[in-house]
């Protein structure tokens, strides 16, 4: 995983193995660092090639959580659960058992719902344990799916880097959206009530075709992304998009999207800023669900929320002046004042003690 001279190598604090016999579910729960409050992060369930490679996934997934987390400001840790997807699956009984590995840590890890699970996932946990949210919306509280609110904050995220990089409006540019999932599909709807024009990369010909009429945008073959003339590409769909050959060819200007771990390696993040491309950090921008995971579990209300959210810009604009100043990457800039925030807490929990 990254790490550099400043910082020193980055080691989570605990891996958590387990199997369930009897379903024969698999997986892991990893908490990377619970500094500034238990280790929050969704819970994943996909197809991985081996076990070794789920861990691996969680390990890079944690350690953005935790990024998260502390530049959003909430009291919260990083943490990310994996779960490898059997071809038959009894969902309720899969995600008490989820429930129970969620419990065994005693709250020092708090889950939602990820790629691959859902709100009715989150309500079976529950029965198990209460560290979990993104369960239903109850009245009166923050919750249920939190897509909403991370394309909201990855929207207020490219309007400051569209003026950062391009001084232009989001209805003055073209935007290359890939992957309309939840928060894909969200982000459309934000960016075209916005006035910006839309290319999108979806493989599910059905939820494309029906993008297309509902935002008059155009469908563009997702191994074409980088040769579209966009001002904005927005990966939202798995991570890793942004490999040398991508970026080598990419002709936007700005990369702002919902993804998690849009870089194939840290290298990528200096390999645009060679290029003129302005790259918004993901763990910075896609912050709107985690800050509505964290209203619910807390007992925040909407309005906390939204607060929260319309400070992403602010934040993205702050991070970017750093990096200027200090001559590093917006990535490096995002992370070295995550790392600080985290560090700072350390040595007053110390000092305290």
């Amino acid at each position: 995983m990254y790490s550099d001279a400043q910082t020193g190598p980055s080691v989570p604090e605990e891996v958590v193995p387990f199997h369930d016999a009897i379903t024969g579910v698999r997986g892991a729960i990893v908490l990377h660092s619970t500094a500034l409050g238990p280790a929050a992060g969704g819970c994943r369930l996909a197809r991985y090639p081996s076990d070794k490679d789920a861990v691996a996934d969680a390990l890079r997934l944690a350690e953005g959580m935790a990024w998260k987390n502390a530049l959003a400001d909430l009291p919260l840790g990083g943490g990310k659960m994996v779960l490898c997807a059997a071809d038959e699956l009894d969902r309720t009984a899969l995600f008490r058992v989820v429930g129970r590995a969620v419990e065994a840590l005693g709250g020092r890890y708090v889950t939602a719902e990820d790629v691959g699970t859902s709100v009715a996932d989150m309500d079976v946990v529950a029965q198990e344990t209460q560290h979990v949210a993104g369960r239903t919306v109850r009245p009166g509280h923050a919750g249920g799916d939190p897509s909403p609110w991370t394309a909201l904050g990855v929207l207020n995220a490219m309007r400051v880097a569209v003026r950062h990089r391009l001084d232009a409006d989001l209805s003055d540019i073209t935007v290359a959206v890939q992957g309309l999932g939840h928060v894909g599909y969200a982000l459309c709807e934000l960016l075209y009530e916005a006035g910006a024009r839309l290319l999108i990369a979806e493989p599910r010909s059905h939820v494309a075709a029906q993008a297309a009429v509902r935002f008059g945008a155009t469908v563009v073959n997702g191994t074409r992304l980088s040769d579209v003339h966009a001002d904005v590409f927005a990966p939202c769909a798995l991570g890793g998009v942004l490999d040398a050959p991508m970026v080598r060819n990419l002709r936007a200007k700005v990369v702002c999207g919902a993804a998690n771990n849009q870089l194939f390696s840290p290298f990528q993040a200096e390999q645009l800023a060679d290029r003129g491309i302005l790259y918004a950090p993901d763990f910075l921008v896609n912050a709107g669900g985690i800050i509505n995971v964290a209203a619910e579990h807390l007992g925040w209300d909407e309005s906390d929320v939204r607060t929260r959210i319309d400070q992403i810009g602010a934040r993205l604009n702050e991070t970017l002046h750093y990096a200027e100043r200090f001559g590093v990457t917006a990535h490096d800039a995002a992370r070295r004042i995550a790392v600080q925030r985290m560090a700072a807490n350390r040595v007053t929990m110390a000092a305290a003690a």
